[in-house]
């Protein structure tokens, strides 16, 4: 998968996000669960694209290791919302599978990343 294809794959992840949130039924619980799904799940993307604009290897390094948070984040909302019954899991599961393959591949880029830092450093010595 290229950059531009994990750029779409993340911003989808953050609409559907968003579209799960807005579905939750409203009141205190409900409210703050989505309002948290939607900042990290909306976060996975906006991290990701600052990775690819990144200025150095330390730049990438951390801003994909954030990205990799959020979606880590995201699944335990999902995870949350299923578990606590806000909605049925069926309605829920697509998003979390999603959630926990992005977690898997922004973790592979992100354990790369500092992988290639480290040897960038040791040549340098």
């Amino acid at each position: 998968m290229d950059k531009e294809q994990l750029k779409k794959r993340t911003k989808q992840f953050g609409l559907r996000a968003m579209k799960l949130a807005a579905a939750l039924r409203r009141g205190r619980v409900g409210d703050a669960v989505a309002r948290q799904l939607v900042r990290s799940g909306t976060s996975v993307g906006a991290n990701y694209r600052a990775a690819c604009r990144a200025r150095s290897r330390a730049d990438f390094a951390s801003k994909i290791a954030i990205a990799e948070e959020e979606a880590d984040e995201s699944g335990y909302w999902l995870e949350m919302i299923t578990e606590g019954e806000l909605m049925p899991s069926k309605r829920v599961e697509s998003l979390l599978n999603e959630a926990n393959e992005l977690t898997a591949i922004l973790a592979a880029s992100a354990k790369t990343a500092r992988t290639n830092r480290k040897s960038t450093i040791e040549n340098r010595k």
